[in-house]
């Protein structure tokens, strides 16, 4: 089993996640652009039971995302870095995959391209989504 880890910039938060993600995304939609300060975030998709702080305990801030669901963001209160946020609609984590020591992930889809700032530039090679891919 492959052990991923992962930390905020200046170390007072770790986490770490076992097996590869379900899903490795580019996010376009507005708040991640907000979360960012870019054009996207890019999220590795981990299941709960694959997931774990491992020093530190996080901040968080909650919103609703688009399902009336909760999506639960998890930073560093020292440095500000974004860890993760915990999707309820999916039963999931969306993991910084830039917060990872050693990221070998590469996006699989861009979703909410119709959100994305025009001057944003998508990867010819990944499948690219107004909104979500049809379930």
């Amino acid at each position: 089993m492959e052990k991923h880890i992962g930390s905020c910039r200046c170390g007072d938060i770790e986490f770490c996640f076992d097996n590869d993600p379900i899903n490795a995304i580019f996010c376009y939609c507005k708040d991640c652009q907000a979360l960012t300060g870019s054009d996207k975030w890019f999220g590795l998709w981990v299941r709960p039971e694959n997931f774990a702080f491992t020093k530190g305990t996080p901040s968080s801030f909650t919103r609703l995302g688009d399902s009336g669901k909760e999506v639960r963001y998890q930073f560093c209160g020292t440095c500000s870095t974004a860890l993760c946020a915990e999707v309820a609609a999916g039963n999931f984590y969306s993991v910084s995959a830039t917060s990872l020591k050693d990221n070998k992930f590469t996006p699989k889809m861009s979703i909410y391209a119709s959100s994305a700032p025009v001057w944003a530039i998508f990867p010819n090679d990944v499948p690219k989504y107004e909104v979500l891919p049809p379930r």
